[in-house]
């Protein structure tokens, strides 16, 4: 049947046409984002988990620079334990050389300048190991009676991107005590600020202190050596892990460029020929012309 009214062919032909041009829009918004699912209306489901990854890649920058500020709250720490742990070693030897019965009293003098500059230093060390207004050595008032923890000292590390499982290293107190005695069983300093080797029996009990305190920071210091390399080896599964959700990410809303380059052509060549298909059928209606010549 020939009508003007009802073209079944050309109203095929236009139809094919617009599902033609349909894909093709959509294979030239991947090539230029280079995203298959570059909004929620393109895959609503995968936009949404996508969404949710890209967020936790975000928030575990702010894990990193978190557990770097930790790092070097620790390593601060650590630097200062040692530098005073050298300067333990070179009392412990003041104080054994005045230990010694019949030093004159000028030897016994100098011994004692020396000891007390090398404690001086102590406590400088002590009151400038600072990283960003946190100090880890200094974690409670030297009173001499009680030990008053001061906020903020220790150092954490955020473990996740949703604030949780975070990694704390324990700040401790190396500064010397008001007192001479030792205040408190798990302090570290055995000896306070006004020790001396002025005597025999000064030096003698000044040197028992100084090895308990040698001992009890180098078990310090280790203990702060593996807090230092938990941090690391969080840092660096932290760099893995956003890698690996890149890589996600990118699995499910990456657009394939190659196929959707072969796409392109195909898409290009089938909408010339919708054309071409459209013009033939809308020709069509020229024939019922002819019946009338």
């Amino acid at each position: 049947m020939i009508s003007v009214n009802t073209n079944q062919g050309a109203m095929v032909a236009l139809q094919t046409l617009n599902a033609t041009n349909r894909d093709l829009e959509t294979t030239q918004s991947r090539i230029s984002t280079g995203l298959k699912v570059a909004s929620a209306k393109d895959n609503g489901a995968i936009w949404a988990i996508a969404n949710r990854m890209r967020s936790d890649v975000g928030a575990y920058d702010r894990v990193r620079e978190s557990n770097e500020r930790a790092s070097a709250m620790v390593d601060t720490a650590i630097a200062a334990g040692e530098s005073i742990m050298e300067l333990l070693n070179e009392m412990k030897g003041k104080a054994l050389a005045a230990s010694q019965t019949g030093l004159s009293a000028s030897a016994q003098a100098a011994l004692n300048a020396d000891f007390v500059q090398l404690r001086g230093q102590i406590v400088s060390i002590v009151e400038n190991a600072s990283f960003d207004g946190a100090n880890m050595i200094r974690n409670f008032q030297a009173d001499g009676t009680t030990a008053v923890t001061i906020a903020n000292s220790n150092a954490v590390s955020l473990g996740d991107a949703n604030g949780g499982n975070n990694i704390t290293v324990t700040a401790v107190g190396l500064q010397l005590r008001a007192t001479t005695a030792a205040v408190a069983v798990g302090e570290v300093m055995r000896f306070g600020q006004n020790e001396d080797v002025a005597s025999t029996a000064n030096a003698t009990a000044a040197l028992g202190r100084i090895n308990t305190t040698i001992d009890n920071l180098g078990t310090q210091l280790a203990t702060w050596g593996a807090g230092a390399r938990r941090l690391e080896v969080h840092r660096t599964f932290i760099g893995k892990l956003q890698d690996a959700l890149n890589s996600g990410i990118g699995g499910m809303t990456d657009a394939d460029l190659s196929k959707e380059s072969a796409r392109l052509q195909a898409l290009q060549v089938k909408q010339q020929l919708g054309v071409q298909a459209l013009s033939i059928a809308n020709g069509g209606a020229q024939t019922a012309l002819a019946l009338f010549r």
